[in-house]
């Protein structure tokens, strides 16, 4: 079951108990008086859609807040969405590994492993490696299977969201068209007998976008995060929402043609992923002697201070900034974030370099260009972030609520 985070905005007669736990949420209307004056229901109407709310665990009663009446009286109580009542299992796949968690609603961590998960194995091992994973990490958080309300995986690759499956992905061999969020959800069910639980896919520069823009950056109209690993890829966020395109192909500025010669892994030539990615610049190290097989190679090289290795993530970055200054003249962002493998300084710099050099001084005037705030953790966030709006969205808070029998 896949889909994407949505908003009803209802209001009066028609605000139901998911748009109330919606202002909560939010941090829009955190008292009772509150919810009243922003829905325009009753004492009473806003009563009855609360306590169906507490009867299933997600709301909370916290400290007492301000008065809510100009003549004064006691303080009133506030309202807190109750992250405690179930948990939330991410993964983000890379190439040649994976990092899994455990999050709380809110996108606390609660257990979390990293190791090797080879891409290139198949769906069908990897996933079930996935929920083998998961359920270790379960354990280790002392959550049970029953807890857990659904799973959010990143991926590299790129996702038509309606479906959770991925379309032709050029480093995702065996991947295209197969059903991830079915056999993910039964991996979950085979390690731990637990009910099957909604799985929402998407690319991992989208997810790392959103958890980036959320944590760090909620009022950054647009915002465009760059991932520049194995390959290269987007995400954007427009106004609070992922802009995916018509079936998942935003974002993608690894295949953006650049003139060079070198052939990609998607079969073309002159792919910017083909010149300027941590797989391009780790082989061109190899020919140079110096050993490196892959983008996080290429990391431990310039953490290392390795000078060959900085001249050349130097010089991708220039190339990858060339690329950006059309996608900011386009987009008019907030913020681009440079995140992935060769996220550092010297990349940066040629970054910057092109990208002031390019892009009119209109287009950059009030853009800020950062560097990955969550680091590896990114795309973890993210997608819980994704399963909690998807699964608190008002109007599946009416369904769910029904379905519980409160």
């Amino acid at each position: 079951m896949t889909g994407r985070p949505g908003r009803t905005g209802k209001s009066g007669s028609q605000a139901g108990a998911g748009d109330l736990l919606e202002l909560v949420r939010s941090g829009r209307a955190v008292t009772r008086g509150a919810l009243q004056r922003a829905t325009g229901l009753s004492r009473a109407t806003v009563g009855q859609r609360l306590d169906r709310l507490f009867r299933a665990g997600w709301l909370r009663e916290g400290a007492g807040g301000p008065v809510d009446s100009p003549l004064g009286g006691r303080p009133s109580i506030t309202l807190e969405f109750d992250d405690s009542h179930a948990v939330v299992l991410v993964a983000d796949l890379d190439t040649r590994h994976a990092r899994a968690a455990v999050l709380t609603l809110t996108g606390r961590i609660l257990a979390e492993q990293a190791g090797t998960l080879v891409v290139e194995d198949g769906p069908d091992a990897v996933l079930g490696e996935l929920g083998h994973r998961f359920a270790g990490l379960l354990a280790e958080a002392g959550r049970s299977a029953e807890e857990v309300c659904g799973i959010g995986l990143a991926v590299p690759g790129p996702v038509d969201s309606e479906t959770g499956r991925v379309v032709q992905p050029p480093i995702m061999p065996g991947w295209d068209g197969y059903d991830i969020p079915g056999r993910l959800s039964r991996a979950l069910t085979d390690r731990t007998g637990a009910p099957a639980v909604p799985v929402l896919v998407d690319n991992d520069a989208n997810l790392m976008a959103y958890g980036e823009q959320r944590t760090g950056h909620p009022d950054c109209r647009a915002f465009v995060l760059v991932k520049v690993s194995t390959g290269i890829g987007a995400g954007v966020v427009v106004d609070g929402e992922l802009y995916r395109g018509v079936d998942g192909g935003a974002g993608d500025i690894g295949h953006i043609r650049v003139g060079a010669d070198a052939l990609c892994r998607c079969g073309s030539y002159g792919c910017l992923a083909a010149v300027a990615s941590g797989g391009a610049v780790a082989r061109r190290l190899a020919a140079a002697g110096v050993p490196a097989a892959s983008g996080s190679d290429v990391r431990d090289l310039l953490a290392a201070g390795h000078p060959e290795a900085a001249a050349l993530a130097r010089e991708a970055g220039r190339q990858v900034g060339d690329v950006l200054a059309t996608v900011v003249t386009l987009l008019n962002p907030g913020v681009l974030m440079i995140a992935g493998d060769l996220a550092g300084t010297p990349f940066l710099t040629g970054v910057r370099e092109l990208l002031y050099q390019r892009a009119l001084p209109r287009s950059t005037g009030h853009l800020d260009v950062v560097t990955s705030r969550l680091g590896d953790r990114a795309g973890l966030i993210g997608a819980g972030a994704l399963v909690v709006e998807h699964l608190y969205a008002p109007d599946r808070v009416e369904q769910r609520l029904s379905e519980l029998g409160v």
